[in-house]
C-alpha cells in the first residue's frame, strides 16, 4: 500500500494507491460523512482480481484540499479533481466506483470525459437527471433531503455536532461499528465545514442537465436507503446509454459499501470484467 500526497489543481489530496503494481486502475469515490477507508471492506477483494486501487479524501476531506468558499465545493469542481488526480498519476483510463457523493461527482467524470472511464459503478445516488426528476416529481423524495438543508444552513455544524453528533449517529447506524470512524473525524472543525460546504454549494434548482452516460454502467441500490428513493433508483436507467445493470439490494440502508460489502464486490467485478 502506497499512501501519498497529490498534488492538482493548486490543492494537495490524501491518496492511497494499493494492489497489483501492473493492475489495471480502479477508482474510488467517496460520499458524506465518510473518507476513502469507506471502501476498506471492499478494496481487498478488487485487489485479488488483479486491479490496483486509487482511493483518496475529496476535497474538505483532505487537509490540504480545504478551499475558504463554499462555491468552490460544487460537484463539477470535484470531478475535476478526479481528472486531475488520474493525470497526475499518469492513469489515461480507469473503471470508476462512487458511493454517495462520490457517485454524483461519478457521473459527471463519465459524462463529461467518457474517454477517461472504462466501467462505471454509481452506489446509491443515481443519474443526476434522474435524481432531479424525482425531486420535482415526488414529495416523499423532497421530504428525504430535508436533511440537506439542515445542513447547508449557516448553523449547519451545530446542527450536526449538536448532541455529540446525535443526528450523524443516527444516519450512520447501518454502517455499523465503522460509523465512529466517521463521527471521530467530524470533530476536526476543519473537517466539518469542509464536508458540509458540499451541500451549501448544491444549486438550489439542481445542477444543469447532465447527458446521459455512454459508458457501461452498473447502479447499485438499496432498498431501506433514508435518502434515495425508488423513483430516483428506477429513473437511472433512463439517463444511461451504454449497456446498463441496476442491482436492488433488499434490506440493506444507504451505506452499501460497508453494510454489503459482498454485493458491491460482485456488482463491480460483473461490471468490470463485462469489458474484458
Amino acid at each position: 500500500m502506497a499512501m501519498k500526497q497529490i498534488e492538482a489543481r493548486g490543492l494537495t489530496f490524501d491518496v492511497t494507491i494499493d494492489g497489483p503494481a501492473d493492475g489495471v486502475p480502479v477508482l474510488l469515490l467517496h460520499g458524506f460523512p465518510q473518507d476513502q477507508r469507506e471502501f476498506e471492506l471492499i478494496r481487498p477483494e478488487l485487489h485479488a482480481a488483479g486491479l490496483r486501487t486509487i482511493a483518496y479524501d475529496q476535497r474538505g476531506y483532505s487537509p490540504g484540499a480545504r478551499p475558504a468558499d463554499p462555491a468552490e465545493y460544487t460537484v463539477l469542481e470535484a470531478a475535476g479533481d478526479a481528472v486531475a488526480i488520474l493525470d497526475a498519476l499518469g492513469v489515461p483510463e480507469t473503471h470508476l466506483i462512487g458511493h454517495d457523493w462520490g457517485a454524483v461527482v461519478s457521473w459527471l467524470v463519465t459524462a463529461l470525459h467518457p474517454d477517461r472511464v472504462r466501467t462505471l459503478t454509481a452506489v446509491s445516488v443515481p443519474h443526476p437527471n434522474a435524481m432531479a426528476q424525482a425531486l420535482r416529481d415526488d414529495e416523499t423524495q423532497r421530504k428525504q433531503f430535508d436533511y440537506q438543508a439542515m445542513l447547508a444552513a449557516p448553523d449547519g455544524e451545530d446542527a450536526a455536532r449538536a448532541d455529540d453528533f446525535a443526528w450523524l449517529r443516527r444516519a450512520l447506524a447501518g454502517a455499523g461499528d465503522r460509523a465512529g470512524l466517521y463521527v471521530d473525524a467530524m470533530r476536526d472543525p476543519a473537517r466539518l465545514t469542509g464536508a458540509i460546504n458540499w451541500y451549501r454549494a448544491r444549486p438550489a434548482g439542481g445542477r444543469a442537465a447532465l447527458p446521459a452516460v455512454t459508458v457501461p454502467t452498473t447502479f447499485v441500490w438499496s432498498d431501506k436507503d433514508l435518502a434515495i428513493g425508488a423513483t430516483a433508483a428506477r429513473h437511472c436507467a433512463d439517463w444511461v446509454t451504454g449497456d446498463f445493470r441496476f442491482v436492488s439490494v433488499p434490506g440493506v440502508s444507504h451505506w452499501v459499501p460497508e453494510e454489503a460489502p459482498e454485493v458491491l464486490v460482485e456488482a463491480a467485478l460483473t461490471r468490470i470484467g463485462s469489458t474484458g
